[in-house]
Formats: structure tokens, C-alpha cells, sequence
């Protein structure tokens, strides 16, 4: 008689199975190792392709040695220089910024130990072919970091050298007369009030100088309005050269300028008015082969205690101007 027997339950092969020859799980370990490394590998070429792409600098510093620990591949990209020499000296990053902005940017990075970041710190650098560009860096720090480990600072430095050009050129836009190049007229006063206010409090020395061009609708109806602004473009050009640094200079209507002497008591600044005169007066001026010349009148004021605004300076100035005029024209009139 035949016994029928249960026939053996058929097993699953998994990780944990005993049975499975060692090959075989030594096999399955390898694949699974190597597909964990072409993921890792991915990923790396990811992020590197991303950082490769992003014009920003991402770095990474120590804070007591100020020794950098990492830089991300736009730094040789907008600095012209080498990554590996700046790992080697840490002073590369500092050497490279504008020397006009180096005490700005040191002292606004030492506020991450008290903020624990800052934003937007704007100043220029210039690269390894002498550029000067503008970068705008934020950076941070971990306040938490643990005792006696050491404090590192991170942050991403952006090129924003074009959208500053843009913003230059804006604002000298708006502020500049497009023909001469001068101040326009609402900067040219709002300089003013402020030297005005300045000289006042301190009891400093304050000139104002209206000078108008005599004849200018002679030169226009005669030659052409092109030549007219080539008249105004040239005395424009006399005024800044004759004036001082610090000096303001302005067009502040069609043929008439301005200028405010910072410092300067009266006697000086008639001799700086005559010898604008005298400039304007030298100016060699040619339409279709026939010379002629142009002169200017003057009005000067100087600041006296009962000036109690720039206003007032500036109808003396005005009023001055305007007896030159009556007086014959050419000539400087202080009022």
C-alpha cells in the first residue's frame, strides 16, 4: 500500500533567504551597490551641471583664519582668476576687491556674527584682465554652531555688473542735462540746498553764479539752431574746466547756467567768474566760413547772514545777472 506524503512547500527566494547560494546574494549586493553609484553619480553631475551654469559664486569660508573652503566654478568665470590658487591663499578673494570698497566690505561681512546674515552688500572688484565689475554678496552663518568647532560662513556672490551700468546710466540720465552733460536743472538745485544748508550751519563761505549767453537768439536765428547747441555745448565745456572740484555747475534753463562755489568768499569767486568770461571770450566759434565769438553776462551773490534760504542767494545772483545785461553785457556783476 502506497503512503502519499505532502509534497514540500515551494520557498520564495529573497534577502533574507538561507538557502540562496552565496553567488548569488554576492551577485545581487553588487548590482544593487552599483546602481546606488550610477545614482550618486547622476546626481553629482546634476548639481555640478548646476552650478557650472549659475553666474553666481557660492562660497564657503572659515571665519577665524578666513581660509576659504569652497568656491563654486563662477568664480574663475567672473573673476577671471583660478579657483585652486584661491583655496591655496585665502587673501586672492579680499586682494581682488576695489580698493575704494575693501573697508566697506570687510565691515559689512563682520556683521553676519551679530545678524547672522546680510544681505545685499554691493562693491566692485576688479578681475585678472583689470575689469572693474560690480558683485552683490549674501552670506550667512549657522549662530547655533557647535563649541570648539570652527565658524563658517557661507554665501553667493551675483554679478550685477550690467544691471548696475543700467542703473548709472539711468540715474545720469535724470540728473544730467542730455546736451551739455551738466547738471539738469532740478539737480543742479537740489545740490545747491544742500551746500546752502551746509555752508549755513557752519558759517562757511558760499558763492552763487548766474551766467546767461548774450545775443544766444541772434545765434540761432542767424546760424541755426544746430550751431546754437554747439554754442551752449562749448561754454558748458569752459564752465567745468574753470571751476574747482567740489564746484556745482548746471544748465538751468535754455542759454542760462549756474554754478554754486562751496568755500569760496567773495573775492575768489569774482576772479573764478572773470576768468570765465575770459574763456567764453577766447572760444573760437565758425559758421559756413564766417567767425564769430560769444560772450556772457554774470550775476554773482555771496552768502551773507540774512540769507535765510538758497532762494534768497539765488534772486541776488539773479538780479545781478540782469544788471549786466543793462550795463552792456560781457561782464560780471556782484549783487
Amino acid at each position: 500500500m502506497v503512503h502519499e506524503t505532502d509534497s514540500p512547500t515551494p520557498t520564495t527566494p529573497d534577502s533574507t533567504d538561507t538557502s540562496r547560494p552565496a553567488a548569488v546574494t554576492t551577485w545581487l549586493a553588487l548590482m544593487h551597490a552599483q546602481g546606488e553609484v550610477e545614482r550618486l553619480s547622476e546626481r553629482e553631475q546634476l548639481l555640478s551641471s548646476l552650478l557650472i551654469s549659475v553666474n553666481a559664486v557660492l562660497w564657503v569660508i572659515e571665519w577665524e583664519t578666513r581660509r576659504v573652503l569652497y568656491v563654486s566654478p563662477a568664480y574663475e568665470r567672473i573673476f577671471g582668476r583660478s579657483a585652486s590658487l584661491l583655496l591655496a591663499e585665502h587673501r586672492g578673494w579680499r586682494d581682488s576687491i576695489h580698493p575704494e570698497d575693501q573697508q566697506y566690505a570687510e565691515q559689512s561681512l563682520a556683521q553676519v556674527l551679530e545678524l547672522g546674515a546680510v544681505e545685499d552688500r554691493q562693491y566692485r572688484i576688479i578681475t585678472a584682465d583689470g575689469q572693474i565689475r560690480w558683485l552683490s554678496d549674501k552670506c550667512f552663518t549657522n549662530q547655533q554652531a557647535t563649541p570648539g568647532k570652527p565658524l563658517i560662513v557661507v554665501g553667493i556672490a551675483e554679478d550685477i555688473t550690467e544691471k548696475k551700468h543700467l542703473e548709472l546710466e539711468l540715474q545720469r540720465l535724470a540728473t544730467t542735462d542730455v546736451l551739455t552733460r551738466s547738471s539738469n536743472r532740478r539737480h543742479f538745485f537740489e545740490c545747491a540746498h544742500h551746500e546752502f544748508e551746509r555752508a549755513s550751519a557752519q558759517g562757511l563761505p558760499l558763492a552763487f553764479l548766474l551766467l546767461d549767453i548774450d545775443n544766444f537768439k541772434t545765434i540761432n536765428d542767424t546760424y541755426g539752431h544746430l550751431e546754437g547747441d554747439q554754442v551752449l555745448l562749448r561754454i558748458a565745456e569752459s564752465g567745468r574746466g574753470v571751476l574747482r572740484r567740489g564746484d556745482l555747475f548746471g544748465r538751468i534753463g535754455g542759454e542760462e547756467f549756474a554754478a554754486v562755489l562751496p568755500g569760496c568768499a567773495p573775492e575768489r569767486a569774482m576772479q573764478v567768474a572773470e576768468r570765465l568770461g575770459q574763456e567764453v571770450r577766447q572760444l573760437d566759434f565758425s559758421h559756413e566760413g564766417h567767425p564769430y565769438s560769444v560772450t556772457v553776462s554774470q550775476g554773482l551773490a555771496s552768502l551773507t547772514a540774512e540769507d535765510a534760504t538758497l532762494d534768497s542767494l539765488y534772486a541776488r545772483a539773479d538780479a545781478a545777472m540782469y544788471e549786466a545785461k543793462r550795463q552792456g553785457k560781457n561782464r560780471v556783476i556782484a549783487g
